[in-house]
């Protein structure tokens, strides 16, 4: 791929591939680390890209092989040096005519389901991160990770249901 077909997908699709790339790290510099690297291995292979065949599908599917990558990556460096990440989580500063008590529920809300969905095997929370929030058909999933629609499917299912339990065992309705 050439410089003006990356800046092309970067215009077209670049800011979904940066928020997947968020909810796959969970921290913003591994995003913005991940992001680069997806199309800088674009621009290095010698693929050229055919706009007919889904484009946003394969850099979709290549930030996932790379992401996949680099958790193979740090699972081999930490079983030989083990090491801890401490870091703050930033709160966001409440508007004073916003409704305190309700904001904060849903704040701790939208916590325990991100903490629920970071805890679900990497089979499942793929799909549902490319559904929910990249707002990827089913049978654009399936390209991504190359497993047929009813599988997507049948992990988008288990993982809503996964999740609803978690809620309503802790406490949510």
């Amino acid at each position: 791929m050439n410089a003006e077909e990356i800046e092309k997908c970067i215009d077209q699709f670049g800011a979904d591939i940066y928020r997947f790339c968020r909810k796959l790290c969970s921290d913003r510099a591994d995003a913005e680390d991940l992001y680069q690297q997806t199309f800088l291995k674009a621009m290095e292979s010698r693929q050229t890209l055919d706009w007919e065949q889904n484009p946003r599908a394969f850099f979709f599917s290549l930030t996932c092989h790379i992401w996949k990558s680099d958790i193979r990556k740090q699972a081999r460096r930490s079983a030989i040096a083990p090491c801890s990440n401490f870091s703050d989580e930033l709160q966001a500063t409440l508007h004073a005519d916003e409704n305190i008590e309700e904001a904060c529920l849903q704040r701790e809300l939208h916590t325990e389901v991100n903490r629920i969905i970071q805890a679900l095997p990497d089979k499942i929370r793929i799909p549902l991160t490319l559904y929910y929030l990249s707002e990827c058909s089913i049978e654009q999933i399936a390209q991504i990770i190359h497993k047929p629609p009813g599988t997507v499917k049948s992990r988008l299912y288990k993982g809503r249901n996964i999740i609803r339990k978690k809620l309503e065992e802790a406490g949510y309705e």
